[in-house]
């Protein structure tokens, strides 16, 4: 169950939450990506240095949520494309997922975006259940190359109501 009482704080992304983040990002990969993943594509992101190099390039434009001063939580956006949204397993169902996406979306609005997009797996059924509680609807499906494990990507889509 929920807690909707719990404060969350949600500011820009600095130096200093470097490695919380990565943190984030290597939970979700553990526990979403790599039980899905060819020992063959592991070793290929293993090889690549991910996620420091997404961090490096990227982290300017994430957000990140807090809960009493902890980061639990990132998003990163651009113009209307959702790119991330991570929650680690120990702070999901807090509403911090929520929260994030209710940010992002209100970001691209300020933006002059009319219709919101991202992308999961059809493996992923945890996203697909939240995007769709969400107002999101399924475009479109296509081979996911990122990985070459035959993976399928679903395009979401959501009208922002401008």
């Amino acid at each position: 169950m929920q807690d909707t009482a719990i404060p969350i704080v949600i500011r820009p992304w600095q130096f200093a939450d470097f490695d919380v983040v990565k943190a984030i990002l290597d939970d979700s990969f553990a526990s979403t990506w790599q039980p899905q993943l060819t020992p063959e594509a592991l070793q290929v992101y293993r090889d690549s240095g991910e996620p420091i190099g997404y961090i490096d390039q990227m982290g300017t434009a994430f957000f990140v949520a807090e809960i009493d001063g902890e980061v639990v939580g990132m998003v990163h956006w651009e113009h209307d494309f959702v790119h991330a949204l991570h929650v680690p397993t120990a702070h999901q169902r807090k509403g911090v997922a929520r929260a994030l996406m209710a940010f992002a979306e209100d970001g691209m609005r300020a933006a002059g975006v009319d219709v919101a997009r991202l992308e999961t797996d059809t493996f992923n059924e945890s996203s697909q259940g939240f995007y769709l509680a969400h107002g999101y609807r399924e475009a479109g499906r296509y081979p996911d190359l990122e990985w070459h494990s035959g993976f399928t990507t679903i395009l979401y889509v959501k009208p922002l109501g401008l």
